[in-house]
């Protein structure tokens, strides 16, 4: 079974993230950046099935600059056999992602896609759904168990009221959340192996894809300070403020 991965380069989850001073976006230019945590989660389960002996092939994809080689690399160095890395400077939204996913789903017929729940970047959280849709796959959203058996993937997910646990015929679209695993950090001989490892260089239109932006930042600011609180001198007074003030009740 083939295991499509994608994975994306964003700003380290360490650093705080700064606005531009003309307020046009997040800075990027000299901060480190690494794969988002969320599919390093979702690389660390496609290895560990292949460590199973269900998976024979991980194939890891990322979409993004030049410099998304390193992230595509770290994923190799984890255990992926081979990467693709789809090669744009336009920031490309979830449904572009998706629609080169899906491109990229009919080249390389895999049975099962992994991808993070969501990137920490912008926390959309669409990109597996849009994929799935696109697809017509079934899809799991924010496992945390999968079993693989009989052409069936066994997704557990965390809901308001519990656990669900979906049913669903391969080929499948599953998104990883936190608790799936713990993923492993990547040996030295491994990451000077992932640098033998085939990695190929596309462009959206070997696709057929048309990733224009559909949206616009008008602009972006930081969030504004947090006013100092105030000690009350008693219950009385608080659900005063509370009702007068701060009209939440």
């Amino acid at each position: 079974m083939k295991v499509l991965v994608p994975v994306k380069r964003v700003i380290d989850f360490n650093i705080k993230p700064r606005v531009k001073a003309d307020g046009s976006g997040v800075e990027t230019a000299g901060v480190k950046m690494s794969m988002n945590p969320f599919d390093e989660i979702a690389v660390e389960e496609a290895v560990r099935l292949k460590e199973k002996g269900v998976a024979t092939e991980i194939v890891a994809v990322s979409i993004g600059v030049q410099q998304a080689q390193d992230t595509l690399r770290t994923a190799l160095a984890m255990g992926a056999d081979r990467a693709i890395l789809v090669l744009t400077d336009v920031a490309v939204e979830p449904l572009g992602v998706a629609k080169l996913l899906k491109a990229l789903v009919a080249k390389e017929s895999p049975e099962l896609v992994i991808l993070g729940k969501q990137a920490i970047d912008d926390d959309m959280n669409a990109t597996g759904q849009m994929l799935a849709g696109l697809l017509g796959w079934p899809q799991g959203t924010f496992a945390s168990r999968i079993e693989i058996a009989d052409g069936r993937a066994a997704v557990t997910r965390e809901i308001d009221g519990g656990l669900e646990t979906l049913s669903l015929a391969l080929p499948a679209i599953v998104t990883a959340d936190l608790r799936l695993n713990e993923p492993r950090y990547a040996s030295l001989p491994n990451i000077m192996k992932a640098r033998k490892k085939p990695l190929e260089t596309l462009v959206p239109g070997d696709l057929g894809v048309d990733v224009t932006p559909r949206l616009a930042t008008l602009s972006v600011a930081e969030p504004p300070p947090r006013k100092e609180g105030i000690k009350v001198a008693s219950a009385a007074e608080l659900v005063a403020r509370l009702r007068n003030e701060a009209k939440v009740i």
